[in-house]
């Protein structure tokens, strides 16, 4: 049995999904790959073969090229409105026995709209796909690859490449938690600068701050009172800075003006 089928369009894209097809037989092994030129004997029957080995792969690939959609069938019609399009029916095979089944956008080839695919391909819209692109194939390779040696455990246990995926796995983890350490930091500058001088509460995870407080302060658990006076810049005004499990009771008052026989 294959376990991956590569599904592409004749006339969109057949170098790219022999590119791919020859990266995945030499990293999981002809038997493990199915791609129609290669896998089909001589006499064989190609229909059945197709039909057979789209009912029995644990996953598909289809290949989507710039003119998937466009390419013509022998009535002059899009190919992929006859039902019996061999790109279709296999992608159609794959989605109703539900297996693993990846787009890759090959080029210049955006993702594809649910509404222009015919009814039974709609849910091909939904599956995330992978981009491919020739002057970054190496890579994009890798990727797909170890993509699929991470969900077909079959594969995975005969990968050729299992030692450089987990490298790659570890550099990708060691990147995503250096992102995180600096996005981390900035965020504590910004903390920093934007508490300085002032009262406020950090994302309610540290409670109410008081910086450089000119007024007195409770910071333990009882009831906290105040009673400033606004004069100027309001540096009367002081919070509680303990766990806020009192009452804070305050009393904003301005100072008096003095009547007009006493300016």
């Amino acid at each position: 049995m294959s376990d991956v089928f590569i599904n592409y369009r004749t006339g969109d894209e057949e170098s790219a999904a022999a590119l791919i097809a020859r990266e995945l037989v030499r990293r999981f092994g002809r038997e493990h790959i199915f791609f129609a030129s290669n896998s089909i004997e001589l006499g064989h029957r190609f229909p059945a073969e197709l039909d057979g080995a789209a009912e029995k792969c644990d996953a598909l690939i289809a290949v989507i090229g710039p003119r998937w959609t466009e390419v013509l069938g022998p009535d002059g019609r899009p190919a992929l409105e006859a039902e019996q399009d061999w790109t279709r029916r296999e992608i159609r095979t794959a989605l109703d026995r539900g297996i693993l089944v990846i787009p890759v956008l090959v080029g210049k080839a955006t993702r594809i709209d649910r509404v222009i695919l015919p009814e039974d391909l709609r849910e091909l819209a939904d599956c995330q796909y992978k981009r491919f692109d020739h002057r970054n194939s190496d890579a994009d390779l890798a990727v797909l690859g170890d993509a699929l040696a991470r969900q077909l455990p079959e594969l995975g246990a005969v990968d050729r490449d299992a030692s450089a995926a987990r490298d790659r796995a570890q550099t990708k983890s060691r990147k995503g938690s250096a992102k995180d350490a600096g996005h981390t930091r900035m965020r504590t500058r910004d903390v920093e600068q934007r508490v300085r001088g002032g009262i406020g509460n950090l994302n309610g995870d540290l409670g109410t701050f008081v910086n450089e407080p000119q007024g007195p302060v409770n910071t333990g658990p009882g009831p906290q009172y105040n009673a400033p006076h606004f004069d100027g810049d309001n540096t009367g005004v002081q919070f509680t800075a303990g766990d806020n499990s009192g009452t804070v009771h305050q009393r904003f008052e301005r100072e008096r003006r003095p009547s007009d026989d006493r300016r």
